[in-house]
């Protein structure tokens, strides 16, 4: 799959945004997403309030100048993607940022630039979006699939019933209860896929 094909069929935030910049519902979406990571981040790594807003908003748009310069290879993985984008975003921030530094948050860089602050800035992303790609995948096998299967997996997968409690609140034999559940897992891991060609499955409720 080509970066144009990519982008034109993922339903994932980080692609439509690459597709039309513009576009407000994907900015806001984006911004409500990520941004509150990166916020949560910046917190976790000593940042004052007012520094972890304007650290966020920085970082965010340079996600989105660098994921419109870097081309997403076709078979590569959407993660593996994130990873670079927000690798290179938060390098080229801290590159702007040293070369004048605002008043009072040179501290605040050199505790940032250190390796294991960066490495959990981009675990945090990749965690946002492996989230984001099995909420997606989760809402189109629920469309394919008749309510009562799609009920059996909730109530078992993901609210942890018993089979057996779960027969009985649908009035369905026990077995039918798991082999709705394990087509649901089957669908999930092929959705996720189409949505992700070539990256590690993200963890689906077993």
């Amino acid at each position: 799959m080509g970066d144009a094909a990519w982008s034109a069929t993922s339903p994932t935030l980080l692609a439509r945004l690459r597709q039309v910049p513009g576009d407000p519902g994907a900015w806001t979406a984006f911004v409500d997403r990520y941004g509150g990571k990166i916020y949560s981040w910046c917190r976790r790594w000593g940042l004052q309030e007012a520094d972890a807003r304007d650290v966020t908003q920085n970082v965010m748009l340079e996600l989105t100048r660098q994921m419109r310069k870097f081309e997403y290879r076709a078979g590569g993985s959407f993660r593996s993607w994130l990873k670079t984008i927000a690798y290179r975003a938060w390098r080229d921030y801290l590159s702007s940022r040293r070369r004048v530094p605002p008043d009072g948050q040179e501290s605040v860089l050199n505790e940032l630039v250190d390796t294991a602050a960066s490495n959990d800035l981009i675990r945090r992303l990749e965690e946002e979006s492996e989230r984001e790609i099995l909420e997606l995948a989760m809402a189109q096998v629920r469309l394919r699939v008749q309510p009562h299967i799609w009920q059996a997996f909730v109530l078992t997968a993901i609210e942890g019933m018993s089979g057996a409690e779960v027969a009985v609140q649908l009035g369905m034999q026990v077995g039918s209860v798991w082999v709705a559940r394990s087509k649901v897992q089957k669908f999930l891991r092929e959705e996720v896929r189409r949505l992700d060609p070539g990256g590690d499955e993200p963890q689906a409720p077993s």
